[in-house]
């Protein structure tokens, strides 16, 4: 398994070994999250933008995305209803845990049990960063993507002004094609959609980046390089 890398308020956590076990299922709509630490306790969780749990589910060709928040039915039990129709998804539990360490690693759940053969999905570049949807315009401008450093990413939102969501007027995901990466950041300000991301790893990534009008969040995705 690579190393994960996972941010909150622009700062790198780079985390080798994580006290904190994430067990996921899916059965009949709902999905179900169950967390215990390495003295099969409960795990006291903080509030992070608001939640105690982000649930970020991708499939496996990365063409769907999903940021949910379950809620809680236990001491370490979270549940979610979702639909998911696809095959494959990688599930990422975003939490804090006071006290302990905590890294981000990948949990799959598979739909259908009769398909067992992977595929390879590779992901087309994106030609140029501005993106409209819904009626929604947001055009990227970002630092050359390269390993090690840290890249400025810069939101221009066109036809429309972000209301504020979790706490933060923006929330970017960034995963591999491997779906083995995680990097989840927020805006460097209260005033800018400007983030920070860092990679660790060369290769192919798929970004989204949610913001709120309306009361309603859409996501923007860019695929790209990192070198």
């Amino acid at each position: 398994m690579k190393e994960m890398h996972h941010e909150h308020e622009n700062h790198h956590q780079m985390i080798k070994e994580s006290d904190i076990h994430t067990f996921v299922a899916y059965k009949n709509g709902k999905i179900n999250i169950e967390l215990v630490d390495r003295e099969g306790k409960d795990p006291e969780l903080e509030l992070t933008h608001e939640k105690l749990m982000h649930l970020i589910i991708v499939s496996e060709d990365l063409s769907e995305f999903y940021h949910v928040h379950p809620h809680q039915v236990g001491p370490s039990t979270f549940e979610k209803e979702i639909e998911l129709n696809g095959n494959r998804y990688k599930v990422f539990v975003d939490i804090n845990p006071k006290g302990k360490h905590y890294l981000i690693e990948p949990n799959e759940i598979q739909i259908h049990s009769s398909v067992q053969q992977y595929k390879d999905y590779p992901l087309e570049m994106d030609q140029q960063m501005t993106k409209e949807i819904k009626g929604k315009k947001v055009e990227l401008q970002h630092d050359p993507f390269k390993v090690g450093k840290d890249i400025k990413l810069t939101f221009h939102l066109r036809n429309g002004t972000p209301q504020p969501y979790l706490g933060a007027l923006g929330h970017v995901v960034i995963v591999d094609d491997k779906l083995e990466q995680f990097i989840h950041v927020h805006p460097a300000s209260e005033k800018d959609t400007i983030f920070i991301a860092h990679f660790s790893h060369a290769g192919t990534y798929k970004m989204w980046a949610e913001f709120k009008f309306e009361e309603e969040v859409i996501a923007f995705p860019y695929v790209f390089n990192v070198v």
